[in-house]
């Protein structure tokens, strides 16, 4: 299965979900965003992978979305 997998940052559990554009659950989670975007190429090795932005810079915020 290929398509986008996101690395989003859970405020409450304090670490990184993994997650299908759609999907009500999580495919995966991680303590460390690393870890979570080596996981999400193990889940699926053909997946683009986008990061959600933890922090805010001169050239982007948090709703910004990048690639690792």
């Amino acid at each position: 299965m290929s398509g986008k997998l996101f690395i989003e940052r859970r405020e409450d559990e304090g670490d990184y979900a993994i997650r299908r554009p759609g999907a009500e659950r999580i495919s995966g989670h991680e303590s460390t965003q690393a870890d979570a975007i080596e996981r999400a190429h193990e889940i699926d090795p053909n997946a683009t992978v986008q990061v959600e932005r933890v922090r805010n810079t001169s050239v982007g915020h948090r709703d910004k979305w990048r690639r690792p």
